[in-house]
């Protein structure tokens, strides 16, 4: 991507909601205003941003403005997911899709859902295997201030996953311990055999 195109992407992905729902058929919202500023996306895919998002996504493309692409979903104000506690099994796969860390809870216990945090992305949902998520309109809506969140969330939840990655397949620290314990334990059975041989 040409310098150019990596600052419109950069002014692009600033202008969208961050809910990192995925409607728009990208893998996050940033991957999604790479696409526009490469001109391989149209500007209309984000239900979440609504029109104003969209006119904006227009504006600032040199595009003409476009009605939501109806296969993408359709923006209905920002609803937040609530967990049944009752039915709540701890099985974390909620915990596991849920791109803003907006979920609290350890295996096998009760999960929450910080409603202040939630993008509304709905990505919770469809994992839950005992269907004990639901998607309720919220008091109140979206801000460039829980974009600014979401984003960073996300982005600090990228980091951490990508280090947790990385230490468990990082080879062990010390890259002759395996030499070692394979020169010991040779060593062990000479002796036993030398102790079997000498009775």
């Amino acid at each position: 991507m040409t310098t150019a195109a990596s600052d419109l992407a950069e002014r692009l992905d600033r202008l969208l909601p961050q809910t990192q729902c995925t409607r728009c058929g990208y893998a996050d919202c940033r991957a999604y205003a790479d696409a526009i500023a490469a001109g391989t996306a149209d500007i209309n895919r984000c239900p979440p941003g609504g029109e104003t998002t969209l006119l904006a996504l227009a504006a600032l493309a040199g595009r003409a403005p476009q009605p939501l692409d109806a296969t993408c979903g359709q923006f209905g104000g920002l609803a937040v997911a609530v967990i049944d506690e009752s039915a709540c099994i701890g099985c974390k796969l909620c915990i596991d899709a849920c791109p803003v860390d907006a979920i609290i809870g350890a295996p096998k216990r009760m999960h929450a859902i910080l409603p202040s945090l939630c993008s509304g992305c709905e990505l919770c949902v469809a994992p839950c295997p005992v269907d004990c998520i639901a998607m309720v309109p919220a008091a109140r809506e979206w801000t460039d201030a829980d974009a600014v969140l979401a984003r960073d969330r996300y982005r600090a939840r990228r980091v951490r996953l990508a280090r947790a990655e990385r230490i468990a397949h990082r080879p062990a620290a010390d890259p002759d311990r395996a030499q070692r314990q394979a020169a010991v334990a040779a060593a062990l059975e000479r002796a036993r055999a030398r102790r079997g041989a000498g009775a």
